[in-house]
């Protein structure tokens, strides 16, 4: 099935990765919910993005680790345009911590970003699968990261919880079939505001230039470079594929460096 006047919710689109994939959905025609929780002010700047390559997009605000939002999420879609065919959960947060360090982690922490990155991910798939299952159609994409394959990333809980998501992936696209495709897209590094806001613009051009040095395919992941992957998944090409975890970081993986992941 094609993305033309298809509907898609992808949550965390205000900014970064998820406003990167709500725009190339639009671009292939699809409608689409710009979820946030905070920045209301980009979130606008990307449903307007959105509407300018001709299609209809609307604001939906809410935390995926509340289930009362994700069922307004979902609502949002519904109410719209009566049908959910695309549900990309990018949401998603962490905890810088040294991996070494067994004292800069507490118990609440691991909660925390288990709540969103995990709990938040099964919340929202379980208020698009009715309609899904109804309509005979859906598709799924979880954003998760090469921390929660290798094991890296910018804490132990952080890289738990990805490897968590990664498992959801595959029991739910075992369950939810066959009306409903699951996959996950694991991005390395992406040059985004969450880095350059993190580290400084001096440390992220740093970081942007080791990757460039040290990836098998010499290049810096950016925003446009990971949403193809999951619009793959979202379109045409991901009809016959379900239960995939695929590995985005131009080679990262086959040898990196100890670098923080997505």
């Amino acid at each position: 099935m094609s993305l033309k006047n298809a509907v898609a919710i992808v949550t965390g689109s205000a900014t970064g990765l998820g406003a990167a994939v709500a725009i190339g959905l639009a671009e292939r025609g699809c409608n689409v919910v710009i979820n946030y929780t905070k920045s209301e002010k980009e979130a606008k700047q990307t449903a307007e993005a959105c509407k300018s390559r001709g299609v209809e997009a609307v604001l939906a605000q809410g935390d995926v680790g509340n289930d009362e939002d994700c069922q307004r999420i979902s609502k949002a879609a519904l109410d719209k345009w009566g049908r959910i065919d695309v549900l990309v959960n990018n949401a998603g947060t962490t905890q810088f911590a040294n991996h070494a360090d067994l004292d800069a982690l507490q118990a609440d922490d691991f909660l925390n970003i288990y709540r969103i990155n995990v709990v938040g991910s099964y919340q929202m798939i379980r208020a698009c699968a009715g309609p899904m299952k109804k309509q005979g159609m859906g598709r799924v994409v979880n954003i998760s990261s090469i921390a929660g394959v290798t094991g890296i990333g910018s804490s132990v809980a952080y890289a738990a919880s990805k490897g968590a998501l990664n498992t959801m992936t595959l029991s739910l696209a075992r369950s939810l079939a066959p009306e409903i495709r699951v996959n996950a897209v694991c991005p390395g590094f992406i040059g985004t505001r969450w880095f350059s806001d993190r580290f400084g613009k001096e440390q992220f051009d740093k970081i942007v230039k080791q990757q460039e040095e040290t990836t098998p395919l010499a290049r810096a992941g950016m925003a446009g470079d990971i949403a193809k992957s999951v619009i793959f998944f979202c379109d045409e090409g991901g009809e016959h594929i379900t239960g995939e975890t695929l590995i985005t970081d131009a080679g990262l993986h086959l040898g990196f460096a100890p670098l923080t992941a997505r």
